[in-house]
């Protein structure tokens, strides 16, 4: 698949007036007690042989756009105590991963205890280590059969997930600190904006050849979506959403539930910019759907500037990313200030990050963009915790391992040995001090 970060980052553009700063309050530089410093993690990017998913066909049938297929990823699901030691090495309180909904329910109705008791245990790690266990019951990939099925584009599909999500709460939510049902189901809307028709074409392609692998008509997943088939997703999605959340509501009342958000900081050049609009295409339903949940959960790794016909280029100078794209730290906060404004819901920022071999970069984004997070906190805007993209170096859709990462830790190719980097000393050190 396409890399999510990547392609996102390749529309960043020039920043807006900085209006705030001529009346930003005094801030203190110490974070409210009780904020969530942590990495994230996903699945499928870490756990490796994820053979009953549906991105696993994806990558293994002919053509494909998934470029290096997942194989191996970085073998989390053998190492998931080292990544916790890693994590609590670091300094952070916080751990973001996902369960893997193939490896729980591989065919329909069927659940396997042994991976339940699986991830059970890292919940129960983490808890050990004085990590909050922030847990993603969807992040992107599905069971193959569920895709054969069409997906979320299925009348059956938000049945379906809250069932996979009752299940899972009954038998390991007791230690969950944070639960989110989706990751970034608006990241469809995006697709027909910044991509090209031959990636379309390619995209259509793909799934054409797994729909035939898997002896289907249709073959649908998640993070990367036809446009003629958003509309039927974004049903599909909002109501299993719902559903899902009324499932893990019924088993522990008191979970924090919510979904994370793709959300750049959108900033109007003109007076007619075409900004707002944007905002009520990518996100609106969406918005609607947050303002019912617990928090809203944003994951920002660009901004744009909409000028009164679309998207205005990125201007020279500046950060760059391996791919050249623009890396502003500021955004951060521009997003996390959209995100409570428009819900009026506490804001946990659960991805954040940049893919560069330049750990220097890493640095610099996570030094210059939490000052300006700590300002929209001081200026009203309820922030309950930082969780960074990623741990450690791993399986980028579409981009394979290694080259342009987004870890805090670097991971050996042969041996999986996890190294942290100095970015995990500066983020560290924040979190240990929980203060500037």
């Amino acid at each position: 698949m396409i890399n999510r970060r990547m392609m996102l980052a390749g529309t960043a553009a020039l920043a807006a007036t900085p209006v705030m700063a001529a009346r930003a309050k005094p801030f203190d530089p110490a974070f409210p007690k009780g904020f969530l410093w942590g990495a994230a993690t996903a699945g499928h990017q870490v756990e490796g042989n994820n053979t009953n998913s549906d991105q696993w066909l994806l990558e293994n049938v002919t053509p494909t756009i998934t470029g290096a297929p997942s194989g191996d990823a970085v073998n989390s699901f053998e190492l998931w105590r080292e990544d916790l030691d890693l994590a609590q090495s670091i300094g952070l309180n916080a751990y973001r991963f996902s369960l893997e909904w193939a490896r729980i329910e591989p065919e329909p109705g069927m659940f396997s205890r042994a991976m339940l008791n699986h991830y059970k245990a890292i919940i129960d790690g983490a808890r050990a280590r004085g990590l909050a266990p922030v847990v993603t019951f969807n992040h992107y990939t599905t069971p193959r059969w569920f895709a054969a099925m069409g997906g979320w584009t299925s009348e059956k599909a938000p049945e379906l997930f809250a069932k996979f999500c009752d299940r899972a709460m009954r038998h390991l939510g007791a230690n969950i600190a944070v639960a989110l049902t989706l990751n970034e189901p608006n990241l469809a809307r995006l697709l027909p904006l910044v991509m090209p028709p031959q990636f379309l074409d390619g995209l259509r392609a793909n799934l054409a050849a797994a729909a035939r692998a898997a002896n289907v008509p249709r073959f649908m997943v998640a993070n990367t979506v036809p446009p003629e088939d958003v509309p039927a997703l974004t049903t599909g999605m909002i109501a299993g959403h719902r559903l899902a959340r009324a499932a893990i509501k019924a088993v522990r009342p008191d979970l924090p539930v919510g979904f994370s958000f793709a959300m750049a900081d959108d900033q109007a050049a003109t007076k007619d910019s075409v900004r707002d609009a944007m905002r009520q295409k990518l996100y609106g339903d969406w918005l609607e759907v947050a303002r019912e949940d617990d928090f809203v959960a944003i994951q920002n790794y660009e901004r744009i500037l909409w000028g009164p016909k679309g998207r205005l280029p990125a201007p020279d100078g500046g950060m760059r990313n391996f791919r050249g794209a623009e890396v502003y730290p500021p955004s951060l906060a521009g997003a996390a200030r959209y995100a409570h404004e428009a819900t009026g819901k506490p804001v946990l920022i659960t991805e954040h990050g940049v893919g560069t071999d330049d750990d220097t970069l890493r640095v610099r984004l996570i030094r210059e963009a939490m000052p300006p997070l700590r300002q929209a906190m001081a200026d009203g805007v309820p922030v309950l915790g930082y969780i960074h993209w990623t741990l450690m170096d791993n399986y980028e859709w579409g981009a394979g391992i290694g080259h342009g990462a987004f870890g805090l830790a670097s991971v050996d190719p042969a041996t999986f040995e996890r190294k942290a980097k100095p970015s995990a000393g500066v983020l560290g050190a924040m979190a240990r001090a929980n203060s500037l």
